[in-house]
């Protein structure tokens, strides 16, 4: 009866075993869409408008006072998070990075557009942090290179 039992058992914990390593393969699948897809947002929609100097993005900095060369230096470091996203040794420090990035922009969205497309840098960190969270063991690894230098 107890050899029953543990069989039962056994096969019962490998199910779930499987189950749970399913999840967490499509988890880490998800997450990577969702990076790939912030990379090409940052990189696209909104780096590359800076970086050409595209009539929009030369007006927003005008009109908060900046000019040219903060827009420059703005789309450089959301082009270069947005590579840094798809680099697995840096996903989750370009994710914070990036999340700063985006506390900047609400900050400038609330002050000089009076709060117009406040939303839009909240809106982005929810991601951000999520893969910063999920992909904090990355973080381990590059302070381990970095403190072997």
């Amino acid at each position: 009866m107890s050899q029953a039992t543990a069989s039962v058992s056994a096969t019962t914990s490998a199910s779930s075993a499987g189950t749970h390593t399913g999840r967490a393969r499509w988890a880490r699948v998800a997450l990577r869409m969702v990076q790939v897809l912030l990379a090409l947002f940052y990189g696209i929609a909104s780096a590359l408008p800076k970086l050409i100097a595209h009539p929009s993005a030369v007006e927003s900095f005008d009109r908060i006072g900046w000019g040219s060369g903060a827009m420059y230096t703005i789309g450089a470091l959301e082009l270069a998070g947005a590579v840094a996203l798809l680099i697995p040794l840096l996903q989750s420090v370009a994710a914070i990075a990036l999340s700063a990035l985006m506390v900047g922009a609400f900050i400038v969205q609330l002050t000089a557009f009076h709060g117009q497309n406040a939303a839009t840098p909240l809106i982005l960190m929810v991601p951000l942090i999520m893969i910063a969270w999920g992909r904090r063991g990355s973080n381990r690894e590059l302070l381990g290179l970095v403190r072997q230098r």
